[in-house]
C-alpha cells in the first residue's frame, strides 16, 4: 500500500522559517535601538567633554585677565596710594586680552568700596563671633529710605539683616531670628556669620524681589565687619545716595549730587578738604566714613572662547600691595 504524504512535514518548516525571520527582525530592531542610544550617549558625552574643556579654557583666560587687572591696580596705587581719583579713566573702562582662535576676554575694574557693606551691620567681638552695630543699622535704614524703600519696611529689614549676621539668638525690635524662619516652608536658620554675597539678603525677613532689585546697586558684602569707607574722589554723581546716607537726614540726594559735581578734576587731597566744601556743615558726622583712596576694587570679566561664554565677578583686596583676589564667582551677577 502506498503511504500517504505527511502534510505536517511540509507545513511546519514554513511556519518555523516565518518565526525565525520575525525573531531576526526583532533582534535587528533591538540592536538598532541600542546602537542608536549608545551613539546618542557618545555624542552627548563628546559634547559635554568639549563644553567642559571650553569652560576650563575660558576660566584659564579669565585668570589671565584677572592677573592683568591686579597689575593695573598695583600700578594705580603704586603711583600714589594716598589718593585715588578717576584720572586716567581707569574706572569701568574695558581692557581686552588677545586670545587664540578668535576668542575675546574683556575685563573691567571699578571702585569696590563705594557701597554699603552689609557685613558692617555687625562688629567682631571674638574669633568668629559678631554683635549688632546699632549705628550701622540706622545708616542702612536711611539708605533704604533714600532709594525709595518705605520707612517701616526699611527699619524692619535693617534689624532683620543685623540679626541674620550676628552670633546671638536675641531678636532685635522689628528683627528676625531663627524662630521666624523655621516657621516657613521650607524652614531655615539665620547665618550667624558674615554674608558671603549680597544675594544672601534675599533670604532676610521683609526683603521682597522688588526691594532687593532696588537695593542691589548700593550694596556689597566685603569680607570684614566694618562699614565701607566711601572714596569721595571716585564716587560718581549718580551714587549720591551713598553720600547722603552718611548724614542724619540733613543732606538730600540732589544736594549730595551737586556737591559731587563740584569736585575738582584732580580730586581732594584729604577727606577733611572735601567736608570743608560749602553745604557740608556736618563734617564731623560723615568724615570718619569717607576717604580719598580705595582699598577694595570690583572686577568683572567676560570671556568668549570655543563657542562658550563665561562671566566672572570678583573682589580685589588692595589693603596692602601687591593686591590680591579676595572673592570670585562665575555666572551672572546676583
Amino acid at each position: 500500500m502506498a503511504s500517504r504524504p505527511n502534510r505536517c512535514s511540509s507545513v511546519r518548516p514554513e511556519r518555523e522559517r516565518g518565526a525565525a525571520l520575525l525573531t531576526v527582525l526583532m533582534l535587528v530592531a533591538v540592536i538598532a535601538v541600542m546602537a542608536g542610544s549608545a551613539l546618542e550617549k557618545l555624542r552627548l558625552s563628546t559634547r559635554l567633554a568639549g563644553n567642559a574643556a571650553s569652560i576650563e579654557s575660558a576660566r584659564g583666560f579669565a585668570r589671565a585677565a584677572e592677573t592683568l587687572a591686579l597689575g593695573r591696580i598695583d600700578n594705580l596705587l603704586g603711583r600714589d596710594a594716598s589718593r585715588v581719583t578717576l584720572a586716567g579713566e581707569w574706572s569701568g573702562q574695558p581692557f581686552g586680552l588677545p586670545l587664540p582662535g578668535g576668542g575675546t576676554a574683556v575685563a573691567r575694574v571699578a571702585d569696590g568700596g563705594n557701597c554699603f557693606n552689609l557685613n558692617g551691620l555687625v562688629v567682631r567681638t571674638g574669633a568668629g563671633t559678631y554683635a549688632s552695630n546699632p549705628a550701622a543699622r540706622v545708616q542702612f535704614a536711611r539708605l533704604m529710605r533714600l532709594v525709595g524703600v518705605p520707612g517701616q519696611s526699611a527699619e524692619g529689614i535693617a534689624a532683620a539683616a543685623s540679626d541674620w549676621i550676628d552670633s546671638d539668638g536675641d531678636q532685635q525690635a522689628s528683627g528676625a531670628e531663627d524662630g521666624t524662619y523655621l516657621g516657613l516652608s521650607p524652614g531655615y536658620r539665620t547665618a550667624g556669620t558674615l554674608m558671603a554675597d549680597v544675594s544672601e539678603l534675599r533670604a532676610v525677613q521683609g526683603v521682597t524681589p522688588d526691594i532687593y532689585a532696588r537695593l542691589r546697586p548700593w550694596l556689597c558684602a566685603l569680607p570684614v565687619a566694618q562699614l565701607s569707607r566711601v572714596n569721595v574722589n571716585t564716587l560718581l554723581p549718580e551714587q549720591a545716595p551713598l553720600l547722603a546716607m552718611l548724614l542724619p537726614d540733613t543732606l538730600g540726594v540732589e544736594a549730595a549730587r551737586q556737591v559731587l559735581l563740584k569736585r575738582p578734576p584732580q580730586g581732594f587731597d584729604s577727606a577733611a578738604s572735601f567736608w570743608a566744601m560749602p553745604g557740608l556743615e556736618q563734617a564731623g558726622v560723615g568724615a570718619q566714613q569717607t576717604a580719598v583712596t580705595t582699598t577694595w576694587f570690583r572686577l568683572d570679566v567676560d570671556v568668549t572662547v570655543g563657542g562658550s561664554a563665561l562671566e566672572q565677578h570678583g573682589l580685589i583686596d588692595a589693603t596692602r600691595l601687591p593686591a590680591r583676589v579676595a572673592t570670585r564667582q562665575w555666572g551672572e551677577a546676583s
